[in-house]
């Protein structure tokens, strides 16, 4: 430290209680780390690409709207659906086992799953045959956008956990509120 003692034990026994219970809570908190800094961008270069992406697309958005026909007949179909579901199966069969071994890449393909099931229904029920619509609109909102619900909820509520954990965020603080040190 910087050379002069800290608390003494006569200036601890003279403490409240309550006080006690302070020091003990903000002793117990683990250092903050900083991660390692890496990769090909750093930092605010990284927000500073993905907004200059946002950017980009919101034009090239409306020209898709305007210029994309409204039936196209798709090379491939079998393949990008069962390809798609496959990806899918992959992220929901990571997840059970991150969860049954309590792993935190559970948060990452807990996430992407719901995402992934969100998307699924969007498309499932955009794409469905007149025929097919009410299948569609039932599975959507039956199986797909309740799992996609929980996965996604569970995954708040595991960020959530470990940060409160490590004493990066009061209970009862909005999760939003959470900051992130960008290396």
């Amino acid at each position: 430290m910087n050379g002069e003692p800290g608390l003494t034990d006569e200036q601890i026994r003279t403490m409240t209680p309550a006080d006690r219970l302070d020091l003990i809570r903000r002793l117990s908190r683990p250092a903050p780390e900083r991660p390692q800094r890496g990769g090909l961008l750093r930092g605010r270069s990284r927000v500073v690409l993905l907004a200059a992406a946002v950017m980009v697309m919101l034009p090239w958005i409306g020209y898709l709207a305007v210029v994309l026909p409204n039936r196209y007949d798709a090379r491939h179909w079998d393949l990008t659906w069962a390809g798609f579901d496959l990806l899918l199966a992959a992220m929901l069969a990571a997840t059970v086992v991150f969860a049954l071994l309590r792993r935190q890449l559970l948060i990452l393909t807990s996430f992407a799953s719901g995402v992934l099931l969100v998307c699924d229904a969007w498309f499932d029920v955009l794409t469905a045959r007149r025929a097919d619509l009410p299948e569609s609109i039932a599975t959507a909102l039956l199986l797909e956008l309740p799992l996609a619900t929980l996965l996604l909820l569970g995954t708040l509520r595991l960020v959530r956990a470990n940060a409160q954990r490590l004493w990066l965020l009061e209970p009862g603080t909005p999760i939003w509120r959470l900051e992130l040190d960008l290396p």
